[in-house]
């Protein structure tokens, strides 16, 4: 359902929690504007109780070959001697792709002219192709066709590691220590659901998420799957909403 996930949100948080309802939220409906939903942003425990951890996926930065950059470092350059004129796409105000511009903008000290689209980033992707836009960050399902016939560029992914998939592209991190960005979803339940209920659909769930074929079939998807026992899960999520909560109210005083 729509509504940014609060419907479907507060129809699993009312469900029976007898095991047969889960819920797989994202990460978009753990960080959130203020004001997008009353039931929005979700909290663990308080609203939930978590089960595992399903899979991530990083954001791409990705240029116009045109532009000659190859490298982060040499966009945070051009970006540095050309405030507010280096044009970055994303796919909507507020969500992942936004915050990460926004986050970069901080981290590497630079002034970028974000330019939102509504929906998904195929025009997006499609104006960075024409050069209209200078760049986009995005996540890979959505840029997979432009990069590998060669009609953009991936210079860095904000993932905490290199990916084994992509050898030869950086991370963001290498440019800027501690930078990491990636979409995410886990699976939850609805509070009273019985205890032995959560730890036999944890274990089921890392049964799946470390077996190899699933692993590699993702992961040629710029997915990635990371097993985690729901206090790790608890953790998890605290700590990316103690991440974005500075940049989501960055964002929030600028469209006021």
């Amino acid at each position: 359902p729509g509504a940014t996930g609060s419907i479907a949100s507060r129809i699993a948080a009312d469900a029976p929690p007898d095991g047969y309802t889960l819920y797989m939220p994202a990460l978009s409906t753990f960080v959130s504007l203020p004001g997008t939903a009353p039931n929005l942003p979700i909290r663990l425990p308080h609203d939930f109780n978590a089960i595992g951890f399903a899979a991530e996926n990083p954001m791409f930065v990705v240029v116009n070959p045109s532009l000659g950059i190859t490298r982060l470092s040499d966009l945070i350059a051009r970006a540095k001697v050309r405030p507010g004129e280096i044009s970055c796409a994303v796919t909507g105000i507020g969500r992942l792709t936004h915050l990460t511009a926004e986050l970069l903008q901080s981290r590497a000290g630079v002034e970028l002219l974000i330019v939102p689209y509504t929906g998904g980033p195929a025009q997006a992707i499609g104006d960075v192709i024409s050069g209209r836009v200078d760049f986009i960050i995005e996540g890979y399902s959505g840029i997979a066709g432009a990069v590998q016939s060669g009609l953009v560029k991936a210079i860095a992914v904000a993932s905490e590691k290199p990916l084994a998939e992509f050898p030869h592209l950086p991370t963001v991190a290498e440019t800027l220590p501690g930078f990491s960005a990636t979409g995410w979803q886990v699976l939850v339940a609805p509070i009273g659901t019985a205890e032995g209920t959560i730890q036999k659909a944890s274990e089921d769930l890392r049964s799946v998420v470390t077996d190899p074929d699933l692993q590699n079939k993702i992961a040629a998807r710029g997915s990635y799957t990371r097993a985690m026992s729901p206090a790790e899960v608890i953790a998890f999520v605290a700590a990316e909403q103690r991440k974005w909560k500075p940049v989501m109210e960055l964002i929030a005083k600028k469209t006021q």
